[in-house]
């Protein structure tokens, strides 16, 4: 099953990006893994944040496969310890499919109609977090899954 993270608009911070870069490289050599980034809308200053949102879960909608796993990283969603997601990992990709998408909305979150097409919905903390950074920590998160499902020293309990 490969992975990917589905992102919406580029990453700015050139700091940030080399840092996802680095945990990415690391992550493919557990599972075949990628980022694919949607562009980000324009003209978005006569748009809503209702009109923002559903013009985002278009593009996702668009990137979709059939027979995808879709999990939104949602401040809603449901929290997990790290070894508790690797768990939670492992029997993803265990279960077979073709992808297991994570996707990171824009700076409103998700329109409800990508809410209802979700299979699950992961929160990363109870604190919020730019959508900038999140790339990095779910990047890490899913790095530190698999070193955890191999028994191997990354993660300390």
């Amino acid at each position: 099953m490969k992975v990917i993270l589905l992102l919406i608009g580029r990453t700015t911070d050139k700091h940030l990006q080399t840092l996802i870069d680095d945990y990415a490289g690391r992550l493919a050599h557990y599972v075949p893994f990628a980022i694919e980034t949607i562009p980000e809308l324009r003209q978005t200053k006569a748009m809503s944040q209702e009109q923002q949102r559903a013009a985002e879960a278009d593009m996702v909608r668009a990137r979709l496969l059939p027979g995808d796993h879709l999990v939104l990283l949602d401040e809603h969603g449901r929290e997990r310890r790290s070894v508790d997601f690797a768990q939670w990992l492992g029997k993803r990709l265990a279960a077979g499919g073709r992808r297991l998408v994570f996707a990171v909305g824009g700076p409103y979150g998700f329109d409800a109609s990508l809410h209802a097409l979700a299979a699950e919905e992961v929160s990363l903390s109870l604190m919020t977090f730019s959508h900038q950074l999140i790339r990095l920590l779910m990047v890490e998160q899913l790095y530190r899954a698999c070193t955890i499902l191999r028994g191997e020293p990354y993660h300390h309990e």
